[in-house]
């Protein structure tokens, strides 16, 4: 098994020492994930900025997290899994919707189901959403913003499912109250 070098603001290219400062300085600490990425400061900024555009999306309140959430289940990804577990209590989706998330069942928030569904399929069909998912979606209310946004999250959350696989990032501490497994 190739082993990844957790990198911090001393011992990562140079590129990258910068972007994992501002990480420390903002969260009190460099995640496991960032450390990893900092080794390409060409995928660690890539991250940063589909997840600072992702922040920007117009999908309601709590959407973000669904996206994070389904798409890192489906992707079975252990490292994210307990990191948007984490945060998504924090921001304030309920604990209820959270563990539906964690176990791939349906929400009780109508536009947040909206969201769960259409993420999924845009997983599990590789983009290729059948029209009548689609159409669901519309029908929720939401639009074909809405249906670019989801694709950011996507994007972003397949990046680092894929890095954390690759790598086996260990979780940290900050997230093991919320620890899941495929």
């Amino acid at each position: 098994m190739t082993e990844f070098t957790i990198h911090d603001e001393h011992t990562a290219p140079d590129e990258a020492r910068p972007v994992l400062a501002g990480i420390r300085k903002y969260l009190g600490f460099i995640p496991n994930l960032y450390g990893i990425m900092a080794e390409s400061p060409e995928a660690l900024n890539a991250y940063q900025a589909l997840s600072q555009q992702f922040r920007r999306t117009s999908l309601p309140k709590g959407g973000q997290d669904v996206v994070w959430l389904t798409v890192s289940r489906l992707n079975g990804c252990h490292y994210c899994m307990a990191v948007h577990s984490t945060n998504a209590l924090r921001s304030g989706l309920d604990s209820e919707a959270v563990a539906a998330l964690r176990d791939g069942e349906p929400l009780a928030d109508p536009q947040l189901e909206a969201i769960r569904r259409f993420t999924q399929a845009v997983v599990t069909e590789q983009g290729d959403v059948p029209e009548d998912e689609v159409q669901q979606f519309v029908s929720a209310g939401f639009a074909q913003r809405q249906i670019l946004d989801v694709l950011v999250g996507v994007a972003m959350k397949t990046l680092s499912n894929y890095i954390n696989h690759l790598a086996h990032t260990p979780l940290d501490d900050a997230f093991t109250a919320q620890a899941w497994e495929a």
